[in-house]
């Protein structure tokens, strides 16, 4: 019996799981919360893996680049694919709001039915100075992610800049994201289990009439996030990376899959460095480097909701917005979805610090709490996706790219 389950395909044993947890959930109901347990559990074991994750594979990874005017190389070209897609998906959103009008005829009194989670007291002063850790050991045991990059980057340009002083401790870190791997597959095992557990919550809870009053807003969230990664990130793989699109899409199904259910990049990105460098090909250390950095900052779908969702409060209320709004809400979007958390619901704290710089009413929060998981699912999948689709290209421009790794249709 064992051996038939894991014959099966993680990715196949995903999916079933996920339309099974759907289809117990409709007919469970409420109660279906029963088993949300299992989902939880498999959410802690996951995120334990992420701190030793990213903290061994970015050093690792940094470390092994071996040169620093590569890892400039490597950098610069994704930081600039991360900055132009976030403000590409900004537009989108902000283009189909004007164009669709999602906020229109809808009843602004349902904002009342949820509290809105409180706006953050945090600067941009403060911000910056939180990427600073003062305490690396309290920044790992607070997931503070965006603090420990930093560190983890700034101590693999160090063991660089040590040269041959530097290899041993280079050797350790390398050791340490290898073993790190091997324990991502153990926990992956657990997958099919929580995303039936959290499948059935999640439809259970909400059903398909608690879309009703915002099916506009969603079927927008869903389309573009369908344009930025059928569009954005196939056209980059397709013309500047030069790859067959249905292969990257193909190689990346069990990230995918784990990411729509889990609704968390940094639940995925175990997941997410696996397929980029097993099924994709792209090198250990572009990928170790690219997709930590990119499941904190590289939140496409975020921004493009960000976008989205401060236009539909905008309608809702009767909020007039200026051109000088609309440029507010681009930067505002992108730093926003710098910010997030790659955790379930981190888009809805992000949404205050966009809604108050335009004088959007924060109630607007509270109207899209109760279909806000829903739409985070294909949200937090055009995030990883767009992590591996810059990784893959970043690879493709600076020759560490392994195309004959690239799965092929007899691998699925």
């Amino acid at each position: 019996m064992l051996g038939f389950w894991f014959r099966i395909p993680l990715w196949q044993r995903v999916i079933a799981a996920l339309i099974l947890g759907v289809i117990t959930g409709l007919i469970w109901g409420e109660g279906a919360v029963a088993i949300k347990w299992i989902g939880d559990l498999f959410i802690r074991a996951i995120k334990m893996l992420v701190v030793p994750l990213i903290f061994f594979s970015l050093v690792a990874g940094v470390a092994s680049i071996g040169d620093l005017r590569k890892l400039g190389a490597v950098g610069g070209r994704a930081m600039l694919l991360f900055l132009v897609t976030g403000q590409l998906a900004v537009i989108l959103g902000l283009t189909m709001a004007t164009l669709a009008k999602p906020g229109m005829g809808v009843d602004a009194s349902l904002a009342g039915v949820t509290q809105p989670p409180a706006p953050p007291q945090t600067s941009a002063t403060e911000m910056i100075l939180k990427m600073v850790p003062e305490n690396v050991v309290e920044a790992m045991a607070t997931m503070d992610v965006l603090a420990l990059i930093v560190f983890s980057l700034l101590l693999g340009i160090g063991i660089l800049m040590a040269e041959k002083d530097g290899e041993p401790v280079a050797k350790i870190f390398d050791s340490g994201a290898i073993i790190m791997q091997k324990v991502t597959i153990l926990v992956m095992e657990l997958t099919p289990f929580g995303v039936f557990a959290l499948m059935a919550w999640v439809a259970g809870t909400f059903g398909f009439e608690g879309l009703i009053p915002l099916a506009k807003l969603v079927a927008l969230n869903y389309i573009g996030c369908a344009i930025i990664m059928l569009v954005m990130y196939s056209a980059m793989i397709k013309f500047i990376a030069r790859l067959p699109v249905i292969d990257f899409f193909r190689g990346m199904i069990d990230a995918i899959a784990v990411s729509f259910s889990t609704a968390s990049s940094n639940a995925t990105l175990p997941v997410t460095l696996r397929c980029t460098q097993r099924n994709l090909g792209v090198s250990p250390s572009v990928s170790s480097f690219v997709v930590s950095l990119g499941a904190t900052i590289n939140m496409n779908g975020t921004a493009m909701y960000l976008g989205l969702a401060t236009l539909f409060g905008a309608q809702i209320f009767g909020v007039d917005l200026s051109w000088g709004d609309y440029a507010m809400i681009a930067v505002t979007s992108t730093l926003g979805a710098v910010g997030a958390a790659g955790i379930p619901g981190a888009g809805l704290i992000m949404m205050a610090l966009v809604f108050g710089s335009v004088g959007v009413p924060l109630e607007t929060i509270a109207l899209v709490a109760g279909v806000d998981r829903i739409m985070d699912m294909i949200r937090t999948t055009t995030n990883i996706t767009g992590d591996a689709a810059i990784a893959v290209t970043v690879a493709a421009m600076t020759g560490e790219l392994n195309r004959g790794e690239m799965i092929s249709d007899d691998d699925v």
